[in-house]
């Protein structure tokens, strides 16, 4: 069972804000839902982009531009926003932020739920590896 630390290690590799790794810390050793706990302090940080499996691209692109890493490459995301299957929007999206060195992660919560992160691509395997050290599931590309 992952403990504080390999709780703390995700939140750190996804976001560099203290407040998500102590959130989560918080959580584990309150016997609270630490996942829960991380997405929440993701969502605070400005870090995800929560949507769900019944948006669009056009959705999808509005939400990604919002993330700090999307705002500063400034990628042009247009490609995605012309399908309304939000799988395939996202993989469109993956394959753009590409090419700025930077990945789409889904953080999977429920098959309604989609729960994403951008993050820099030297990332994407440590944090797809402790993920699953932490007992939940994470997909490159949505």
């Amino acid at each position: 069972m992952a403990g504080a630390g390999d709780w703390e290690r995700l939140a750190r590799l996804i976001e560099d804000d203290d407040a998500v790794a102590a959130a989560v810390r918080d959580a584990v050793e309150g016997g609270e839902d630490p996942w829960e706990a991380l997405l929440d302090g993701l969502d605070e940080a400005g870090a995800l982009a929560y949507l769900h499996a019944d948006d669009t691209g056009m959705e999808l692109t509005d939400a990604l531009a919002q993330l700090p890493r999307v705002f500063a490459a400034q990628p042009d995301l247009d490609e995605a926003t012309d399908t309304d299957d939000l799988p395939a929007a996202t993989r469109i999206a993956d394959g753009v932020l590409a090419a700025d060195g930077l990945r789409v992660v889904r953080l999977v919560e429920d098959d309604q739920s989609w729960p994403l992160v951008v993050l820099p691509e030297e990332r994407v395997k440590d944090v797809l590896r402790a993920t699953a050290a932490c007992g939940q599931e994470a997909s490159l590309g949505g």
